[in-house]
This record gives structure tokens, sequence and C-alpha cells, in this order.
């Protein structure tokens, strides 16, 4: 049996908009379908334009990283850069 969580809410700050996700599904994508657009310069992860925080947990490039599997529930604060 595996401890995998089936389905997450991603809830996106500061506009309080969510969307259920898989563990491990880009978070570009997943934040498309919740409506939030999250600036992008290389889609590398090297210039860190798509920069946000996992409430409780480590600022992630969101062009390189999946949902974190490990919640039933994760938050996603939005950072702006004013220089993109």
């Amino acid at each position: 049996m595996s401890d995998a969580i089936a389905t997450i809410v991603v809830r996106f700050l500061p506009d309080n908009l969510s969307t259920e996700a898989r563990a491990g599904e880009p978070l570009l994508e997943v934040a498309n379908r919740a409506g939030v657009t999250i600036p992008t310069g290389c889609l590398m992860g090297s210039c860190h334009a798509c920069e946000v925080e996992i409430v409780g947990g480590p600022t992630l490039c969101a062009c390189i990283s999946g949902v974190p599997g490990d919640s039933p529930e994760v938050t996603v604060n939005l950072e702006s850069d004013p220089l993109w």
C-alpha cells in the first residue's frame, strides 16, 4: 500500500485561488489551471524569475518544480520581483 496522497489541494496566495493536483505535477501547469500566472524567464531554473514560496517549506523555481506530495494541502505564496 502506498503512502502517496492521491489529490492535493494547491492554494495560491495572495489571491487565495486553489485547484486540485497530483504529487509531482508541474507547478506552472497547476497554477495555470487555477488561473494564476507565475512570471517566468529562462524556464530552466537559472534566472529565478519564477520563484515561489511553499508556505512552511522551501522556496522553489516553479518552472522546474512539481507539486510536493507530502501533504493533502499545499499553499504557494507568489513572490514578485519588481525588476521582471
